[in-house]
This record gives structure tokens, C-alpha cells and sequence, in this order.
């Protein structure tokens, strides 16, 4: 997960942050052949995504839904 937080920057511990790093990871696991070479990447994704979730939690829990609502947009597959 550090290679995947590591140009966050300073804010990499926020929920907007970890989303967006959750995103990139779910991104190389899309780009790659959906073999066991992708393991880590998506278990990084899932993981960021979740990591999101707490610290939306924490910080504001009245806009959890709100956020999950926005992190399921941004980090759904195109159709």
C-alpha cells in the first residue's frame, strides 16, 4: 500500500486521498490481464477504499453516506 499512497503527498491520510489512491490501484488492475499478477494491486485498492470509508467515519460521520456514495461513482468501471 506505500507504493500506492506514495504521491499523495502530505494529505495521504484523508478520506478525499485514499480514495483517489484506491482508484489508481483499481486502475493498474484494470489495465492488466485479469490473472494473479493483479492480486496485490486489487487487495491494495480494496483496502484504500476501506481505509477511505474510516477516516470519512471519524472525521465526519454525518457525511459518510454522502462520501460513500461518491467513492462507489469514482471508483465504478466506466460502462
Amino acid at each position: 500500500m506505500r507504493d500506492h499512497l506514495a504521491g499523495a503527498g502530505p494529505d495521504a491520510a484523508t478520506p478525499g486521498a485514499l480514495a483517489r489512491s484506491g482508484r489508481k490501484a483499481l486502475d493498474r488492475v484494470l489495465a492488466r490481464a485479469g490473472d494473479r499478477s493483479v492480486a496485490l494491486d486489487l487487495l491494495a485498492a480494496d483496502a484504500l477504499v476501506t481505509l477511505a470509508l474510516l477516516a470519512q467515519a471519524q472525521a465526519s460521520p454525518e457525511r459518510l453516506g454522502e462520501f460513500a456514495a461518491s467513492v462507489l461513482r469514482d471508483v465504478s468501471p466506466a460502462a
